[in-house]
């Protein structure tokens, strides 16, 4: 595509960039997006049976079979283009705020630094009583225990019914009211309060990119709408920048 000149200015002369990511990011490195997970084994599941508290306390054992696959998955995908073109874009601009509502580890294992997960990581596991992450528990059995406090480990992510929690949800509204720059790549802006960052970038002045394959919620307050996948859109962006 034809990137307007506009927002190439736009990234050029930003001093500080927030990038928010969403699940069409991972979903061009095969890993399905949270509705599309539900197919094959887990067709018949709705969401809510496997990804809230109460779904957790009434069957562990299910959800964390889930959540296993789900990890497999993750495990096996590797970034794509979109992924590596913002670690060269943190390179090129003075300040960069990567906030990603996926839980895969992606930007991460891309090369991506002080990544804000906005819903907490696939690979992690969070004791329930004690709300804490442990990294040494075994595996091998259907629903782990805290080695500590004996209790059942949970997957470390943010369920249905859940709120974000306060460090990364106060990052990132600490950044997006200073950002000059916002980047909303690969998600429905639908989902809050992520879809809210948007709002508050712009009533600090900050220019809006949205970079999605359809339309969403947030495209007609921004200033530019890059139509395409974030692999191969934000490349050519940054193609066109003096790296």
């Amino acid at each position: 595509m034809s990137i307007p000149r506009g927002a190439i200015s736009a990234v050029r002369d930003a001093q500080h960039v927030f990038v928010l990511t969403g699940s069409g990011v991972s979903a061009e490195s095969g890993v399905p997006t949270f509705r599309d997970a539900q197919s094959g084994l887990w067709a018949k599941y709705d969401p809510l049976q496997l990804a809230t508290p109460d779904a957790f306390l009434n069957d562990p054992a299910l959800v964390w079979r889930w959540y296993r696959w789900r990890r497999e998955l993750a495990a096996r995908a590797t970034p794509n283009p979109g992924h590596l073109a913002l670690v060269r874009l943190a390179r090129f601009v003075p300040q960069l705020t990567l906030v990603t509502q996926n839980v895969d580890g992606l930007h991460q294992k891309a090369g991506s630094r002080d990544v804000v997960e906005f819903h907490g990581n696939l690979f992690e596991n969070r004791c329930l009583n004690e709300n804490v992450i442990v990294t040494d528990a075994a595996e091998c059995v259907d629903v782990p225990l805290c080695p500590d406090c004996g209790g059942p480990l949970r997957p470390g992510v943010v369920w249905f019914g859940e709120a974000i929690p306060a460090k990364p949800l106060e990052t990132a509204i600490a950044a997006s009211s200073q950002c000059d720059l916002f980047l909303s790549v690969g998600t429905s802006s639908a989902v809050w309060p992520a879809a809210g960052l948007a709002d508050s970038a712009a009533s600090n002045g900050a220019s809006i990119i949205e970079i999605n394959l359809e339309a969403t919620p947030l495209t007609s307050d921004s200033h530019y709408n890059l139509v395409g996948k974030s692999g191969e859109v934000l490349p050519e962006l940054l193609d066109c920048l003096p790296l």
